[in-house]
């Protein structure tokens, strides 16, 4: 899956979606994303720069078309399934260094393109259909390598088991009153220049594309008229699969691979869901206190979830972004931010620009009675709000953002992973190096969170370097709060809740990235169903 004209158009989308629609056939499907860029992986890029940083439960910082691929395939991704450049230069110059080749001059080709081709063909055998999303747009130099290792990978596999699907855009010129193809066909000519010929064409378009045009299209490209696709905008993500099998998508596949036998597709369940999503009973507001407001890509599996709360609960979740930056300390501010939420979220996050203005929308909903959820540094948040306006602990703070009297939340220095004890130190480099993955942890009986997840024990996956500090627990949980879950080890909150409030809970892991639309997580559902019973309130 390529992509040309303009970033941003969607692949990853329509990869998890071809996937979904090759599932409902029956098959089984792995979905891998190849991304060129030099970084090793994106976790110590700003979300600002490149959006979420998808965790996996092995403990992979990965690109956030991964939770696409999960959220529409329900099969679990791993560090296996994406790769950079950086990864792929870093792997090639630790082998030279190893003197695996030999004393050979290191070249890109071969060196640099067996490598991503080694990658691509580790997942033979591994499912009937393995779909790899070249990321970038075709033309940017640092893409280069990763198009001819795909055509060397087209030519050694054989035609027949090798497909190119490539993402154009239509751009619609409103003083021409049309959609114009020109963009494509340069697009189509510039892939082919690198010895690549599309097999199938997915048009993105804001508007319905006139048959004239698609043909147009087929001409000029040298395709059949049948694998030129409309790939039009949706009301709704999950829409995306029924309007692609609409268009023929999964049975152009299935004829390119000549494909005689194949069931036609069960695609009830996400009828479903797109019925739930544009015909729901009701509407609730959940505000979402962050610092990176500005680009919604950054918290894009938390969106997703919390549709997904909406889509068990039968209401639409409209979204608002708050700025905690903002927040200069007034009451009025504060109130005039949150007065139309019926839920509030702080979710993760780091360093301490906005900080304040989040334990603000804390107290708030801790007040008011808002529902509140805290997801990591939201739940850090909660416990310094506690310990700061409940415990008389005023200077209570975490060591994250500078030094202080009162450290609630510190860095940690250790910690189990498995069966190994896991080390960091104050100068340790920050990529790759906090606690990542799927941790288990346990839940106390009766508590608030054991009841949602009906269950004592549960694995979900972190994202951090610092914790909540133990040494505070007791006098903390003293004003009517309870750690409820923790590490198998005892050492390590888990999970924070209030005894004294409607829905007030916060969690160390991220349970958004284990959310589907047809899985919806326990969390999400409860606290959209808390929100839901507050906008009955107000």
């Amino acid at each position: 899956m390529t992509g040309g004209v303009v970033s941003s158009l969607g692949k990853g989308l329509a990869s998890a979606a071809l996937g979904s629609l090759l599932q409902a056939r029956g098959y089984s499907v792995r979905i891998c994303k190849l991304d060129p860029y030099l970084n090793v992986d994106p976790g110590t890029m700003s979300p600002f720069q490149h959006g979420e940083v998808y965790v996996t439960d092995d403990g992979a910082e990965t690109d956030l078309d991964l939770g696409h691929y999960e959220r529409f395939t329900g099969r679990p991704a791993t560090q296996k399934d994406n790769v950079t450049t950086g990864r792929i230069y870093l792997s090639v110059l630790q082998k030279e260094r190893r003197g695996d080749y030999l004393g050979a001059t290191i070249q890109v080709i071969p060196h640099i393109t067996n490598e991503i081709k080694d990658f691509i063909r580790e997942k033979d055998g591994t499912a009937d259909f393995v779909i790899c999303e070249i990321g970038g747009t075709i033309g940017d130099i640092e893409g280069l390598p990763f198009l001819e290792a795909i055509r060397q990978f087209g030519n050694e596999v054989g035609r027949n088991r090798a497909l190119f699907i490539h993402m154009t855009l239509l751009p619609y010129i409103p003083t021409a009153g049309e959609l114009k193809t020109k963009p494509t066909q340069h697009s189509v000519k510039e892939l082919m220049s690198a010895g690549i010929r599309p097999n199938i064409l997915l048009c993105r378009a804001d508007r319905e594309i006139e048959r004239e045009e698609l043909d147009k299209i087929a001409l000029f490209c040298n395709l059949d008229e049948k694998r030129v696709i409309p790939a039009l905008d949706a009301s709704s993500i999950y829409e995306v699969p029924l309007t692609y099998h609409a268009e023929g998508l999964d049975e152009q596949v299935m004829n390119a691979f000549d494909i005689k036998e194949s069931k036609t597709p069960d695609l009830s369940k996400w009828q479903e869901i797109v019925r739930r999503v544009k015909d729901p009973e009701g509407e609730v507001t959940v505000a979402i206190v962050g610092k990176y407001t500005n680009l919604t890509d950054s918290y894009k599996s938390l969106n997703e979830a919390l549709t997904h709360g909406g889509i068990a609960n039968n209401v639409k979740v409209r979204l608002q972004f708050v700025d905690a930056s903002e927040f200069d300390g007034h009451e009025d501010d504060i109130v005039n931010a949150l007065k139309d939420a019926h839920a509030i979220l702080v979710p993760g996050g780091f360093g301490a620009r906005g900080t304040e203005g989040k334990i603000k929308a804390v107290q708030y909903a801790r007040e008011h009675n808002i529902p509140y959820f805290g997801i990591c540094l939201g739940m850090q948040m909660a416990v310094i709000e506690a310990a700061r306006n409940l415990c008389g602990l005023t200077s209570a703070s975490s060591t994250e953002f500078g030094e202080c009297d009162v450290p609630v939340v510190g860095l940690m220095t250790e910690w189990v992973k498995g069966n190994e004890m896991q080390q960091r130190g104050e100068g340790a480099d920050l990529g790759g190096t906090m606690r990542l993955g799927a941790y288990p942890a346990s839940l106390k009986a009766g508590s608030k969170i054991a009841e949602i997840y009906n269950a004592t024990e549960l694995s979900e996956r972190h994202r951090h370097r610092y914790e909540v500090n133990i040494n505070y627990k007791d006098q903390i949980e003293s004003e009517g709060f309870k750690f409820a879950g923790m590490s198998p080890d005892g050492k390590l909150p888990e999970t924070f809740e209030s005894d004294n409030h409607p829905w007030f809970i916060g969690v160390q892991f991220h349970p958004e990235l284990k959310s589907k639309p047809f899985d919806p997580h326990p969390l999400f559902v409860s606290f959209i169903k808390a929100a839901v019973k507050q906008s009955r309130l107000v």
